[in-house]
């Protein structure tokens, strides 16, 4: 590819994407020191904001908007919201709006919501506006559907909840989360739905979403006077369609360890990336607020040609649900050893996962210094006495193996 070295203070870097990883390269690459010209192209009509208080204080009516603090004419970035991507050739990205010139341009453009079959009549919760057009309508009484028990399943549970809302979830899996956790740490969950007082229902299907209801795959009707849909979301990049990107078979653009895709001046960051990682010897594809920050500021160093290590950060997020602090770190994988920190029925616990004595994961309820101190573990890969790791009363920090 086109070396980064061969770019100049007047060359023009494109960020297509608006979210927080697009926001968050803007932002360092002026601040790292470009000096060419900045344009930062969103979809959305909003200026770039912050996703994850939407499920939580824009529901629950504690804020009406989460745009980020950065000043971008003072910073000289141009942003061109309302303009939607729809092709790349070598050097212009094409928009809904007309061809932009580009010598390195970053592609950021997310993820999103996997919809259902007549999904028109369903909600989902991705941008702002779909924030404040399913808050409007919670009120007493309404009965609420969830599709899907994972975290947005569960923190829009809770909004509801607090709102009077008589909630249902159902979920094709075992147990809450069934994509992201095994279905043993999952369903030590469950119990904070019934606790809320939301009807959970593991192992049900959903066929269609129809008038007034939702049909489940057993034939039968659900009542529903709205029914919000939280299945996942899939990289959104349907318009890098023959443009010579490579995507993996999620859609996922397949980037190198500097977040380089293999189109000379082509980058890419956030929700929609694939990228390798050293530590979890594996690729990862992350859809969370930390890895569109972390990212963000990588790709632009990486445009800047930044002596920087390859991007391999231990992946976090977190999720507040049911008046729980839900944190989880790393990325553990089938065959790696469980230990728990406290019993599930207990008010705060960690699961962690061992690979050959060093921890690859942790999740943490309640327990922000294990989640803190595992996090540190898991990146340096510390081997750590089980014994010692298995009792909560031990500082995780303590239980190194002598």
């Amino acid at each position: 590819m086109t070396g980064v070295a061969e770019l100049n203070g007047t060359d023009q870097v494109v960020v297509v994407g608006a979210g927080l990883a697009g926001a968050q390269c803007a932002l360092k690459l002026r601040q790292g020191g470009w000096r060419g010209r900045i344009t930062l192209v969103g979809e959305e009509p909003h200026a770039p904001y912050d996703r994850p208080p939407l499920s939580k204080d824009v529901l629950l009516g504690k804020a009406d908007a989460t745009t980020l603090d950065i000043d971008y004419p003072h910073l000289g970035i141009e942003l061109l919201t309302g303009r939607r991507a729809t092709g790349l050739a070598p050097g212009v990205l094409h928009t809904d709006a007309g061809d932009l010139p580009y010598d390195a341009l970053v592609i950021a453009t997310g993820a999103t919501p996997r919809a259902l079959p007549g999904a028109e009549r369903a909600h989902l919760l991705h941008t702002l506006d779909d924030a404040l057009a399913l808050r409007a309508l919670l009120r007493p009484g309404l009965r609420l559907v969830l599709v899907g028990a994972g975290w947005i399943g569960a923190e829009v549970s809770t909004a509801a909840r607090a709102a009077g809302c008589e909630v249902t979830v159902v979920e094709a899996g075992p147990a809450p989360v069934p994509g992201a956790l095994p279905a043993e740490v999952g369903s030590a969950m469950a119990a904070w739905y019934a606790e809320a007082g939301v009807d959970l229902r593991c192992g049900v299907g959903v066929a269609a979403v129809e008038e007034g209801a939702v049909l489940l795959a057993d034939g039968s009707h659900l009542p529903a006077d709205e029914v919000v849909v939280g299945v996942g979301a899939r990289p959104a990049t349907g318009w890098l369609a023959g443009s010579g990107v490579e995507l993996d078979g999620t859609g996922a653009v397949l980037v190198d360890g500097r977040l380089r895709t293999g189109l000379p001046g082509v980058f890419a960051a956030g929700d929609c990336v694939s990228y390798p990682s050293a530590r979890s010897g594996a690729r990862l594809a992350v859809q969370h607020w930390d890895h569109a920050l972390q990212s963000g500021e990588a790709v632009a160093a990486a445009v800047l040609g930044a002596d920087a290590p390859p991007y391999d950060p231990v992946p976090y997020f977190w999720s507040e649900q049911f008046g729980r602090m839900v944190q989880y770190a790393g990325r553990h994988a089938e065959g790696d050893e469980l230990l728990w920190r406290g019993g599930p029925q207990g008010a705060s616990w960690t699961a962690l996962w061992l690979r050959d004595g060093v921890p690859s994961a942790l999740l943490a309820v309640d327990r922000p210094r294990d989640l803190t101190q595992g996090r540190r573990l898991i990146e340096r890969g510390t081997a750590l006495d089980r014994a010692r790791a298995a009792d909560p009363s031990v500082p995780l920090k303590s239980a190194v193996a002598g």
